[in-house]
């Protein structure tokens, strides 16, 4: 499977971090435009096309979105909504994701609209940590990495729902 898109979504979220540090105020559209950035720097340096750079900033606008209206929504840690141990998850990664979401949640407000449409992960696409559950059997996936989300290994189907630890 595209490897490179992995890749690139490990990378993306690294420069998204260091925009989000960098950034001197905090303001709505801040998480926004530092992903924007980090997909134009994926395609200036060749590392994926435009259109594999809005799919990978898609997939991680998505994940982000997710996590930051579960935090803000439930007042829980990070590792609530992952399912899992954060020990589990590579140190880098762990480190990446946390400090992208905490920017994230500050911005929830404004991206309450959007945020509420999430709900659906789709075999193909990529996925950051976390576990994914089968819409149709109920199947649990668990990703410690990010990867490419397949189809169920048990019913073989390919929408799933995003679960945290409250999740019953």
């Amino acid at each position: 499977m595209k490897q490179h898109l992995v890749d690139a979504y490990y990378r993306m979220l690294g420069r998204l971090k260091t925009a989000l540090e960098d950034a001197e105020h905090k303001a709505a559209p801040v998480v926004e435009r530092a992903i924007e950035r980090a997909q134009e720097t994926a395609t200036e340096l060749g590392e994926l096309t435009r259109e594999e750079a809005e799919r990978v900033g898609g997939y991680l606008r998505r994940d982000l979105e997710d996590a930051a209206r579960f935090l803000a929504d439930t007042g829980s840690e990070l590792g609530e909504w992952l399912r899992f141990d954060l020990q589990l998850v590579e140190k880098g990664l762990a480190d990446l994701f946390r400090g992208s979401v905490d920017y994230t949640r500050v911005e929830l407000g404004q991206l309450a609209e959007r945020a509420d449409a999430v709900g659906e992960w789709h075999s193909g696409e990529i996925t950051g940590i976390g576990t994914l559950q089968c819409k149709a059997c109920g199947e649990k996936l668990h990703f410690h990495h990010i990867g490419h989300i397949p189809p169920c290994p048990k019913c073989h189907g390919t929408v799933y729902r995003r679960v945290s630890r409250d999740d019953t």
